[in-house]
């Protein structure tokens, strides 16, 4: 009767301990045949890993440590489909490697993490930033405008239809504002509308010298503005950025890609986004149109439009194509980019397959 006590109350303790922590593996699995036209290097057709959505292989957990209050983890790597390799040499988990603990007051988060700025354009972009439809082919998402190192963050949770987040990523050099990044979001949510606005500075990612005092009271600034309205066969969404400083719209295609004089990533820029995502049979139809007004003295605007279909064969598994096209003006130098890639010219098409776990 005792070792049956015994078994029982170790079972029920084991039981208790599983209940109270959970570990997920998850992971995206998306390659395509990505065709580009329009550049000194292409016409170029390829295999491309994540075109739609970066392959990954992830790691999250969480703890409840009683009260209301959890420690979670996440621990996640992206990998290249088309080859087996990492897709940041050097690293391990380079896409977020970050622990933190949450509450009843919201949650606090320190490593590697998104940006609040990246976070709020993946939500109203109708290509989540991926395909050859991206908002990457003219808002300037890439680098330290994704995600960033060193970086505590603070969610809070949903007032009211109102939510918010902040950011801070420390430089870690010599001179302590030398290299950092801040940033926050505010967003409000209600029936049918959900509105957002984030904002992004970073520093001059110069080491500290002599001179870095002066480089670094030249931010970086990125505003933005975002609604999106479900309506009963679409949900409409919009748009608008704010790209004042040195650093703060730098090119995804920075060799330049057209050859002749190199373009100049503008200094002062406004963008602009409207687009539809909608359930049409078994999948989803995604449409945008964007403009870059370049408000320096080159004037490097551009026009932009995407297109793509994700077909359902299964609630993880879809087939998609897409296509992409900007119009560049002025010796303009944006690309037809991807969820992985910056693009080689102003013409791109996608057909893939995404498998999700």
């Amino acid at each position: 009767m005792k070792k049956a006590a015994a078994l029982t109350i170790g079972l029920a303790a084991c039981a208790a301990a599983q209940a109270q922590t959970q570990v997920e593996i998850y992971g995206i699995i998306d390659a395509a045949i990505v065709s580009e036209h329009g550049g000194v290097a292409s016409p170029s057709t390829k295999i491309t890993s994540g075109a739609a959505s970066a392959s990954r292989i992830g790691f999250k957990g969480s703890e409840d440590l009683g009260g209301g209050l959890s420690a979670f983890f996440t621990l996640e790597t992206g990998a290249r489909i088309d080859t087996g390799e990492v897709d940041a040499a050097g690293t391990i988990f380079n896409r977020q490697a970050l622990v933190g603990l949450k509450g009843r007051a919201g949650e606090i988060a320190l490593g590697r993490q998104y940006t609040p700025w990246h976070t709020t354009l993946v939500a109203i972009d109708p290509f989540s930033t991926g395909y050859a439809g991206s908002s990457k082919n003219l808002f300037p998402d890439n680098g330290s405008n994704v995600r960033t190192s060193n970086t505590i963050t603070y969610k809070s949770p949903k007032v009211n239809g109102f939510d918010g987040e902040l950011a801070y990523a420390m430089g870690e050099q010599t001179t302590f504002s030398t290299g950092r990044q801040f940033g926050g979001a505010l967003g409000y949510a209600s029936g049918p509308l959900a509105l957002r606005v984030a904002y992004n500075a970073k520093n001059t990612d110069v080491a500290a010298t002599a001179t870095a005092p002066a480089l670094n009271r030249s931010l970086g600034r990125n505003t933005l503005f975002t609604a999106a309205y479900k309506l009963q066969v679409a949900t409409l969404r919009f748009a608008y950025g704010i790209d004042k400083g040195f650093n703060a719209a730098t090119l995804g295609n920075s060799n330049n890609p057209y050859g002749g004089v190199k373009p100049t990533p503008s200094t002062d820029g406004r963008s602009v986004l409207l687009g539809l995502s909608a359930p049409i049979g078994p999948g989803k139809l995604m449409f945008s149109v964007m403009h870059k007004d370049d408000r320096t003295a080159f004037n490097q605007d551009a026009n932009a439009w995407g297109i793509g279909y994700l077909y359902s064969l299964s609630k993880r598994t879809g087939l998609y194509a897409a296509y992409g096209h900007i119009d560049n003006r002025n010796g303009a130098g944006y690309t037809v980019a991807n969820n992985t890639e910056s693009g080689t010219g102003n013409t791109g098409y996608n057909l893939g397959i995404r498998h999700t776990f």
